[in-house]
């Protein structure tokens, strides 16, 4: 019987997807991979939200199979400061460094690529990014059952968490898209750090502190978010973007999220701090 291996972020996408596999084949030979970003951090700004790891610890308990649990060590900040890179919506080196390799890592040690699947959480609206993803993940077989009939959008998978009994993470019901690296994220746009200045303005504090930090320590005009200006994409600094949010919030692109995608997307393999 194959091994099932399904990257689990935390989020209400790979909870379902862990469910409909383990409800299809059960759990004996199922695991639900997570790779922390919090590395030896004990800031609770810094990694997933707290809410984020109590759902993991309840989603695990309601799934079933095996959780491997993975932490290279360092947290992102870290990360940024050893390669003297910010990471941004283009380069995400912390999902590569953090997430990905520590995961391919580990496929690569307890995983035979004959007899092993890998499962992913995205969905049926993500469908243009399956054939990348099967690509990536050679020679191990990949698979993204929310892709498939029945068609469920984030809401109908929270109501079926909610009855499942588990409970829905807090960074949902403020309002943010993804339950993932405490509502800040590199990949994140515009709105999405708004929405974190306005409901969790110390947390966006140590975003706005650290990226300051990477922006001396780099010496560069750095950001992790953008804008274009007369047709020029400019870095777009934290501290800017909150002063536009108490003085001109109109300039904020509410509509630009971003998303989460750290075992979705692949960065080209050019790093190895």
């Amino acid at each position: 019987m194959p091994k099932r291996i399904v990257m689990f972020s935390g989020g209400i996408g790979s909870w379902a997807t862990a469910k409909i596999v383990a409800e299809r084949y059960g759990t004996d030979d199922l695991y639900l991979v997570f790779a922390d970003v919090k590395g030896n951090s004990d800031d609770p700004h810094v990694g997933e939200d707290e809410d984020t790891y109590k759902f993991i610890d309840a989603a695990v308990a309601n799934i079933g199979g095996t959780y491997v649990y993975l932490n290279e060590g360092r947290d992102i900040w870290k990360l940024f400061e050893d390669q003297k890179f910010l990471g941004n919506n283009r380069v995400a080196n912390c999902s590569k460094l953090l997430k990905q390799r520590p995961a391919r890592r580990w496929l690569k040690e307890h995983c035979d690529p004959a007899d092993t699947v890998i499962y992913v959480g995205i969905d049926w609206t993500e469908t243009h990014r399956l054939p990348a993803i099967v690509k990536n993940y050679l020679p191990y077989k990949a698979e993204a059952p929310l892709s498939e009939p029945p068609y469920r959008d984030k809401d109908e998978l929270i109501e079926w968490a909610k009855s499942e009994g588990l409970p829905i993470p807090r960074l949902y019901q403020m309002g943010f898209a993804h339950n993932n690296c405490g509502g800040g994220c590199v990949r994140a746009g515009q709105g999405q750090f708004k929405k974190l200045l306005e409901v969790m303005p110390e947390r966006f504090a140590t975003w706005e502190a650290k990226e300051q930090h990477l922006r001396d320590v780099i010496g560069k005009d750095v950001a992790i978010l953008s804008e274009v200006v007369a047709g020029v994409k400019k870095p777009l600094p934290l501290i800017e973007l909150r002063r536009r949010v108490e003085d001109s919030p109109t300039l904020i692109d509410e509509f630009d999220i971003g998303g989460c995608a750290c075992f979705v997307d692949f960065e080209d393999d050019d790093a190895e701090n």
